[in-house]
């Protein structure tokens, strides 16, 4: 009998002008989720970014009353981060798009770019503040009205919070990592944003290098950001997965009856959904057709067991007589 390669059937599990839809044998439920999901991301993004710009300007504004260079640092990651919503509203307005003969996965991947650009604004941020930040621990320079300061931390805080689980909230719900971590990111600004508030209390009570000082401590949260930005963009790039969903998934075939074994399991992230393929092994007296048949049956649970899994590629292999006499 034949491997069986390339199984990889209808019904909503990754073919045709159902590519990209979790499965459904309802036809009234096909919607197309992909453009849903983007839709949400862009609206996220889209409110994200003025509340950020809005934040951010407002800080602008007290930084040029008050000289605070911890405050001009906050304003500075405020702007880049709302700023990152600019890749990422591109990535997502690609992944809209559909697979060409020579981008057959289609666009999906591209949010995972728009990450590595995230990784670099967050980078360019933190130098410019630690420059700042030396810079006046060198030369120092008044401070002028430390209460205001310390409001404008209170704004920041407040309005990178907001904004952090706007984007949590829509990312976990359509399933886009990165706009997860960018949520992430804008919640240890807020954090970040306090930090002024203490850097301006030091001002207040006759100690002017905690500006300085507040804005190298702000440097280092910022790298601490930039280490766990970098790491989830460059696991994506790898095709990293959670190692439970294969697990769930190893599983969930074997316990298909007829399937005697798994292996060569893959799985990636193409967009907001997983992509997965895998050789399942089968009596070899099985004709094509009940091959076919069950190899259906396996991408049918893979696709209802494992969360945001929209496709899967089964292969059917005969097994040895050494696989036989074990089952």
């Amino acid at each position: 009998m034949g491997h069986g390669h390339g199984h990889g059937h209808g019904h909503g599990h990754g073919h045709g002008h159902s590519r990209w839809r979790p499965h459904s044998h309802d036809s009234a439920d096909r919607v197309d989720h992909a453009l849903e999901s983007s839709r949400r991301g862009l609206r996220a993004l889209g409110w994200s970014f003025a509340a950020l710009f809005a934040t951010a300007v407002a800080q602008l504004v007290l930084v040029l009353v008050t000289g605070s260079v911890a405050l001009l640092g906050d304003t500075i990651h405020n702007f880049a981060d709302a700023l990152t919503a600019v890749p990422l509203g591109i990535a997502f307005v690609l992944g809209r798009r559909a697979a060409t003969r020579r981008f057959t996965y289609g666009f999906g991947r591209a949010e995972d770019l728009a990450g590595v650009v995230v990784v670099l604004v967050v980078a360019a941020s933190a130098v410019l503040v630690g420059y700042e930040s030396v810079l006046r621990l060198f030369d120092p320079r008044p401070v002028g009205q430390p209460w205001v300061v310390a409001a404008a931390g209170v704004v920041g805080f407040v309005g990178n919070e907001l904004v952090a689980r706007y984007r949590i909230k829509v990312g976990r719900e359509i399933g886009s990592a990165a706009l997860v971590a960018d949520g992430l990111h804008a919640r240890t600004d807020g954090f970040t944003s306090l930090a002024v508030v203490v850097g301006a209390a030091g001002i207040a009570f006759g100690f002017p290098l905690a500006d300085p000082i507040v804005g190298l401590g702000m440097t280092v949260a910022i790298l601490f950001v930039l280490r766990d930005a970098a790491k989830e963009v460059f696991r994506r790039l790898l095709d990293a997965v959670d190692p439970a969903s294969v697990e769930l998934a190893e599983a969930t075939a074997r316990a298909v009856d007829g399937v005697l074994g798994t292996r060569d399991l893959r799985m990636r992230w193409i967009g907001h959904h997983l992509r997965a393929e895998l050789a399942v092994t089968v009596a070899s007296d099985l004709t094509v057709t009940q091959a076919h048949v069950l190899a259906h049956e396996v991408e049918h649970r893979l696709v209802h067991a494992i969360p945001r899994l929209a496709a899967v590629v089964v292969h059917t292999e005969p097994a040895t007589g050494a696989e036989l006499a074990h089952h």
